[in-house]
Protein backbone atom coordinates (compact mmCIF):
# COMPACT_ATOMS: atom_id res chain seq x y z
CA UNK A 1 0.00 0.00 0.00
CA UNK A 2 1.63 3.30 -1.12
CA UNK A 3 0.24 5.60 1.58
CA UNK A 4 -2.73 7.05 3.39
CA UNK A 5 -4.67 8.66 0.52
CA UNK A 6 -4.72 5.77 -1.94
CA UNK A 7 -8.13 4.64 -0.66
CA UNK A 8 -9.70 8.11 -1.00
CA UNK A 9 -13.07 7.95 -2.72
CA UNK A 10 -13.96 11.60 -3.33
CA UNK A 11 -17.42 12.77 -4.32
CA UNK A 12 -16.41 14.22 -7.68
CA UNK A 13 -19.86 15.68 -8.31
CA UNK A 14 -19.70 17.66 -5.05
CA UNK A 15 -16.16 18.85 -5.80
CA UNK A 16 -17.25 19.88 -9.30
CA UNK A 17 -20.25 21.75 -7.88
CA UNK A 18 -17.97 23.77 -5.61
CA UNK A 19 -15.65 24.60 -8.50
CA UNK A 20 -12.62 23.57 -6.45
CA UNK A 21 -9.50 21.53 -7.02
CA UNK A 22 -8.64 19.08 -4.23
CA UNK A 23 -5.26 17.69 -3.24
CA UNK A 24 -5.16 14.65 -0.96
CA UNK A 25 -1.77 13.93 0.62
CA UNK A 26 -0.26 11.69 3.28
CA UNK A 27 3.09 10.38 4.43
CA UNK A 28 4.17 7.54 2.18
CA UNK A 29 5.45 4.07 2.94
CA UNK A 30 7.84 3.84 -0.04
CA UNK A 31 8.02 7.61 -0.65
CA UNK A 32 8.39 10.64 1.60
CA UNK A 33 4.82 11.59 0.70
CA UNK A 34 2.03 10.56 -1.65
CA UNK A 35 -0.75 12.58 -3.23
CA UNK A 36 -3.79 12.56 -5.48
CA UNK A 37 -5.27 15.54 -7.35
CA UNK A 38 -8.91 16.03 -8.34
CA UNK A 39 -10.26 18.88 -10.53
CA UNK A 40 -13.59 17.80 -12.05
CA UNK A 41 -14.80 21.42 -12.46
CA UNK A 42 -11.86 21.90 -14.83
CA UNK A 43 -12.47 18.75 -16.86
CA UNK A 44 -10.01 16.55 -14.95
CA UNK A 45 -11.59 14.05 -12.56
CA UNK A 46 -8.15 12.88 -11.39
CA UNK A 47 -4.85 14.09 -12.79
CA UNK A 48 -2.04 11.57 -13.22
CA UNK A 49 0.86 13.79 -12.16
CA UNK A 50 0.36 17.42 -11.17
CA UNK A 51 3.38 19.72 -11.06
CA UNK A 52 1.41 22.72 -9.78
CA UNK A 53 0.11 20.71 -6.81
CA UNK A 54 3.64 19.65 -5.96
CA UNK A 55 4.74 23.30 -5.90
CA UNK A 56 2.52 23.55 -2.79
CA UNK A 57 3.20 20.06 -1.41
CA UNK A 58 7.01 20.20 -1.51
CA UNK A 59 7.39 23.12 0.96
CA UNK A 60 4.75 21.59 3.25
CA UNK A 61 6.42 18.15 3.40
CA UNK A 62 9.93 19.62 3.44
CA UNK A 63 9.10 21.56 6.61
CA UNK A 64 7.17 18.69 8.16
CA UNK A 65 9.90 16.11 7.50
CA UNK A 66 12.82 18.48 8.09
CA UNK A 67 14.58 17.83 4.82
CA UNK A 68 14.93 19.63 1.49
CA UNK A 69 15.19 16.65 -0.88
CA UNK A 70 12.10 14.49 -1.16
CA UNK A 71 10.80 11.57 -3.18
CA UNK A 72 7.07 11.75 -3.94
CA UNK A 73 4.53 9.50 -5.62
CA UNK A 74 1.27 10.68 -7.13
CA UNK A 75 -0.74 7.51 -6.73
CA UNK A 76 -3.24 7.92 -9.54
CA UNK A 77 -4.06 5.01 -11.83
CA UNK A 78 -0.83 5.85 -13.70
CA UNK A 79 1.69 6.16 -10.86
CA UNK A 80 3.83 9.28 -11.05
CA UNK A 81 7.26 9.33 -9.39
CA UNK A 82 8.78 12.71 -8.60
CA UNK A 83 12.14 13.74 -7.19
CA UNK A 84 11.72 17.07 -5.46
CA UNK A 85 13.85 19.75 -3.82
CA UNK A 86 12.72 22.68 -1.68
CA UNK A 87 14.94 25.68 -2.47
CA UNK A 88 13.08 28.20 -0.34
CA UNK A 89 11.34 30.55 -2.78
CA UNK A 90 11.38 27.90 -5.51
CA UNK A 91 11.09 24.14 -5.86
CA UNK A 92 12.70 21.68 -8.25
CA UNK A 93 10.64 18.80 -9.63
CA UNK A 94 12.07 16.00 -11.75
CA UNK A 95 10.61 12.80 -13.10
CA UNK A 96 9.98 10.71 -16.16
CA UNK A 97 7.43 11.56 -18.84
CA UNK A 98 5.84 10.08 -21.90
CA UNK A 99 5.92 12.20 -25.05
CA UNK A 100 2.39 12.58 -26.33
CA UNK A 101 2.97 15.46 -28.74
CA UNK A 102 6.14 16.78 -30.29
CA UNK A 103 6.06 19.99 -32.27
CA UNK A 104 7.72 23.25 -33.06
CA UNK A 105 6.55 26.76 -32.24
CA UNK A 106 7.35 29.36 -34.87
CA UNK A 107 7.54 33.02 -33.88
Amino acid sequence: MPGGCDGADPDLRAIKGMGHMVIATAAGETADFVSRFFAPAHGVDEDSVTGSAHCRLIPYWSERLGKAELYAEQISQRLGRLWCRDRGERVDIAGYCIDTLIGEVLA
